[in-house]
Formats: C-alpha cells, sequence, structure tokens
C-alpha cells in the first residue's frame, strides 16, 4: 500500500528541519532565504504531500472552518446565498461545511451538534425552525460565534440586514401603478419575522392607497414550488387580478399550476415573486420579481462571521443591503 508523504520525508528531502518546512508552509518562513522557501514548494509540489490539517489545527488552534446550515439545499436562494458563503470563505482561507436540513427540526439539530463536535469556528444559521432554546443550550455555552440569515431578527449579534419593509412596499406601488386592487398574498402559516415585516410593508402601503387586503386574500401555502402548485384553487377562489408571492419558488409554482387551468400570466392574471433567483430568467413569462441581492448576503454573512471567529470581543457588526423592483413579464396593466 502506498504510505503518505509526510513532513519529515519533505525536510529530508529538502534538507531542511521539519520545523523549517512547518514555518514555511505556513506563511512564516521569511527569516529563510529565498532559495530554502523555493526548494521547499517546489519539493511540496513534486512529492505531493499535503499538510495533516489535524496536526495543523493543535498548533493554530483553529479548524479555520465554518458551519452551514440551510433547510434546502434544493432551494435555488440558497443555492445562491452558498455561492456567496464559498467566495469570500476561499478568499479569508476557510472551509465551508455545508448542510440541508430539508425542513426536518430532528436532523436541523443533528447537523447543529455534529458540527460542533467537530470543532467548527462559527456558524451561519438560516433556519426558520432554530429557537432561542437551542442558542442557548448548545452555541452560547460552547463559546460559538454564529450568525443567524434569513431572518432580520433573533438573539444574534451580528445582522446582514434585508429591507424587507421597503420590499413590500416595492411590490404594493408596482401592481398598484398597473391598476390591480384585487390582490391575492401567497405566503406561509408560520412566517418568520422578515417574511412579516416584508407583508406588513405591503399591506401598508395599499392602505395609503385606500386599498383593502382582506383576511381571505392572504392564502397559506409553503414556500415551495409545490406550496404555489397546489395553492392555484385557492388562489383563483378568490377571482384576484394579481398575486403577491412571498417568495419566487412559491410564485413559480403557482404560474405552473395556472397555466395547466388554462389562466394566462399576465394577460388574466399578474404574478409577482420576491428574491430574484436564477431561475426566473428561465420560465415562460419571465417573472418579475423585488431582487435582494442573494449572493452578496452570503459573502457578507461569512465576512462578519470569520471577523467574530478572530475577534470576539469587537462591537456587534451590521450590514444593510437594499432590494429593488426587477419588472420582467409575468406583470401587466390591468385590463
Amino acid at each position: 500500500m502506498t504510505r503518505k508523504v509526510t513532513i519529515r520525508d519533505l525536510a529530508e528531502a529538502a534538507g531542511v528541519s521539519v520545523t523549517t518546512v512547518s514555518q514555511i508552509l505556513n506563511g512564516k518562513g521569511e527569516r529563510f532565504s529565498l532559495d530554502t522557501r523555493r526548494r521547499v514548494h517546489q519539493l511540496q509540489e513534486e512529492m505531493g504531500y499535503v499538510p495533516d490539517f489535524n496536526a495543523r489545527n493543535l498548533i493554530m488552534k483553529s479548524a479555520q472552518t465554518i458551519g452551514v446550515l440551510v433547510p434546502n439545499l434544493g432551494n435555488p436562494f440558497f443555492s445562491m446565498f452558498i455561492r456567496g458563503v464559498q467566495e469570500t470563505s476561499r478568499e479569508r482561507h476557510f472551509i465551508p461545511l455545508i448542510f440541508g436540513a430539508n425542513h426536518d427540526e430532528k436532523l436541523e439539530s443533528y447537523y447543529l451538534e455534529e458540527l460542533i463536535k467537530r470543532a467548527v469556528d462559527g456558524l451561519i444559521i438560516a433556519s426558520a425552525s432554530i429557537t432561542g432554546e437551542a442558542i442557548d443550550n448548545i452555541l452560547k455555552k460552547n463559546g460559538i460565534p454564529y450568525l443567524l440569515i434569513d431572518q432580520n431578527g433573533g438573539p444574534s449579534l451580528d445582522r446582514v440586514q434585508i429591507n424587507d419593509a421597503q420590499g413590500g412596499q416595492l411590490a404594493a406601488d408596482h401592481l398598484l401603478a398597473l391598476g390591480h386592487q384585487r390582490i391575492v398574498v401567497l405566503m406561509p402559516d408560520q412566517p418568520t419575522q422578515n417574511l412579516q415585516i416584508r407583508v406588513a410593508g405591503f399591506k401598508r402601503r395599499l392602505a395609503e392607497h385606500h386599498v383593502e387586503l382582506a383576511e381571505s386574500a392572504v392564502i397559506h401555502s409553503p414556500m415551495t414550488k409545490l406550496g404555489g402548485y397546489q395553492a392555484t384553487t385557492a388562489v383563483m377562489a378568490q377571482h384576484p387580478t394579481a398575486v403577491f408571492a412571498i417568495n419566487d419558488e412559491t410564485a413559480l409554482g403557482l404560474m405552473r399550476g395556472l397555466h395547466e387551468q388554462g389562466v394566462r400570466v399576465p394577460q388574466d392574471i399578474s404574478v409577482l415573486g420576491y428574491d430574484d433567483i436564477d431561475l426566473d430568467e428561465y420560465v415562460v413569462p419571465k417573472l418579475t420579481t423585488i431582487h435582494q441581492p442573494v449572493v452578496t448576503m452570503g459573502q457578507q454573512a461569512t465576512g462578519l462571521l470569520i471577523n467574530r471567529i478572530k475577534d470576539q470581543r469587537q462591537a456587534a457588526q451590521l450590514v444593510d443591503l437594499p432590494v429593488n423592483l426587477q419588472e420582467r413579464e409575468s406583470t401587466a396593466p390591468l385590463k
């Protein structure tokens, strides 16, 4: 069986001590000659030496890893968010360990505990079901820095904040400008704080224009394509001229359901989403939506968490990110 190349093998080949090789490979070899450093790096490549990460952790007292827990890896919103996490992690020389809990609270708790057992340096949690009790009992007691995402609230010291109130207002402004007053809202029955703020902004702007959103016009469905699809009949029972879906996944599922019932978008009904995921430009018609910078959210969240890992005593960090209307083809003036 092939034996793994060790740091001792590399040191012997280079004619230097193990300590010298270790310092050079860890970026602390400035006191050695340029020729020595070049020789060590060249031999590392030729011999295929990969540093022992566990040994490095003992020396550095850091695994240089962050745990990322999201509800659903298949959701394009979280795929885009993770892309941002990966970009900043690489720039800051950290490795993200990413898990999707499939909206399963037991699985979520399992991953959370396993990440802590594996001594991750910090956690990014994008979950509607994480409880304050879990944070107190698991994260705070273990002194692990963490950051909550996509909730605009909770006990997270550092925050990446999206202006959801403005997002809801922009959605209302767009539909009102097109002449719509008979509007349905699609949202989950237990919305997180950021979704509550979003819908409150939407309702407030309608009220300012003397348009009342009846209780029956708020239809509850899971925030998935299937949830939007299954809500089609309930939506049509309200006879709306426009629908504001709380996220794009729900909007896309609804559009499929409307198509199957022979309802044309936007000729018969306008559909407006929220998030601006990649799929929006690849459906027919292209989805009009409220854009939030999802990749940037991942980048900023990772940057704030790594800052906190490096200095847990620093002041609270807050990043505000803007939203804007992305007008495409799924909304049209009321006939």
